[in-house]
């Protein structure tokens, strides 16, 4: 296939998703007011308690099977290492560029988290429909696509929902403490103003961490010191569990998830619940029904969410430039030598689809949860818009580009 038809191929999915990220933005402005903050909230609420748990929890009892998770397994690899390499990237443009402490983890966590669910659910199926795809037959190409790409939306918001949400956290509490502090030494050591003092999630984080650096008194010290090191070993891992905050981590995507691969694993259950012949079929395409909601709504907020970006913000243009450069350059030539090195080796099979998604990975701009983790916090939300904005404009470009080159090289 030559680069214009291969082009085309990966223009498609892109603009289809552009045209719906339009509509969400024009019925968010105050003349149309469809989807203004409220809306935005409550079909926020669905998406993330409804229907995404839905769309993963069906599309992995669906379409993976024992075989098929062994033959996937480095792809949570994969999706590991472009977080560690998104965040080592972020590090390094925030120290480069010294952006305000209270805008670590937001640039970081933006460099780290891809949109490794919505859309891969938009693109790959697209592209195998394309009549010029070089992934063969339509049919086939979908239903491993689509198994591919729910693998990839659970195990990206697993990581995003524990490494991303921790990250921005513990900047978060990192750069309040320090607002908190300069009030203080502001007012002569009178009480704190109450808007700083506002009870938040973030506010609670951060009397359970000063609440563990009381010191001790020495007696104490010396029954810590007679005290069962199982004991110990108990008592910190309930510190971190407090920290780490498990009731996020166990979000509902993240049930969903060992939901949808013990089905799909499971012969017994899979029998009963998947397939024509299955005597409860009715309830997995009643959850899939539901789940074919998750990816128009989705994709409608992000668009809805962009509108924030047209307003001001404290991100400068070497944050925004910075940001793209790490996501549509830095990430996907690393990502080329990441996924070639490991069918080099033979950690990756001959499937050109595979290796296709596993390239991509490393190409997609950032995830929208990163909206939700700074709205949790209260850190950096507008400024999160305007981050989205360019990145988002940036990727009807950069994404089909790389889309191209990845078609190209695996074809």
């Amino acid at each position: 296939m030559g680069f214009l038809a291969l082009f085309i191929v990966a223009l498609m999915p892109v603009l289809k998703t552009l045209i719906v990220t339009a509509v969400g933005l024009f019925l968010a402005l105050e003349k149309v007011d469809i989807l203004g903050a409220t809306a935005r909230h409550h079909l926020n609420n669905l998406v993330f308690f409804v229907f995404t748990p839905a769309l993963v929890s069906s599309n992995l009892a669906e379409t993976i099977t024992m075989s098929s998770l062994i033959k996937l397994w480095f792809m949570p690899v994969n999706i590991l290492l472009t977080f560690l390499i998104g965040s080592a990237l972020g590090w390094v443009l925030v120290k480069v560029l010294r952006t305000p402490q209270h805008l670590h983890g937001l640039v970081i966590g933006c460099c780290a988290a891809g949109n490794l669910g919505n859309l891969l659910l938009i693109i790959i199926p697209a592209v195998c429909e394309e009549n010029d795809s070089p992934f063969g037959d339509s049919s086939t190409c979908s239903t491993n696509g689509e198994a591919y790409a729910s693998l990839s939306m659970a195990i990206g918001a697993v990581f995003i929902w524990t490494y991303v949400y921790n990250i921005v956290r513990a900047y978060g509490i990192r750069s309040t403490g320090s607002t908190i502090n300069r009030t203080n030494s502001a007012n002569g050591g009178e009480i704190v103003t109450e808007s700083s003092l506002e009870e938040s999630l973030l506010s609670k984080d951060i009397e359970t961490d000063h609440s563990h650096d009381t010191p001790q008194p020495i007696d104490s010290i010396e029954n810590d010191e007679k005290v069962p090191m199982r004991k110990k070993i108990k008592q910190q891992l309930k510190i971190w569990a407090e920290r780490m905050n498990l009731k996020m981590m166990f979000a509902p995507s993240t049930i969903a998830t060992i939901v949808g691969l013990a089905i799909g694993a499971t012969s017994p259950l899979r029998k009963l619940l998947i397939g024509d012949s299955a005597p409860l079929r009715v309830i997995d395409t009643s959850t899939s029904m539901i789940g074919d909601a998750s990816i128009p709504a989705m994709t409608l907020i992000v668009g809805a969410n962009l509108l924030k970006g047209l307003q001001r913000s404290e991100v400068g243009l070497g944050i925004i430039i910075g940001v793209q450069v790490v996501r549509y350059i830095a990430m996907p030539l690393l990502g080329i030598l990441v996924v070639k090195a490991a069918v080099h080796f033979g950690l990756v099979g001959s499937d050109s689809l595979y290796q296709f998604v596993l390239l991509l990975q490393y190409a997609l701009p950032t995830a929208m949860s990163m909206g939700t983790i700074t709205q949790l916090f209260e850190v950096g939300e507008r400024d999160c818009s305007v981050i989205m904005l360019w990145n988002y404009a940036v990727a009807a470009l950069a994404l089909t580009l790389w889309s191209t080159y990845y078609l190209w090289s695996v074809s």
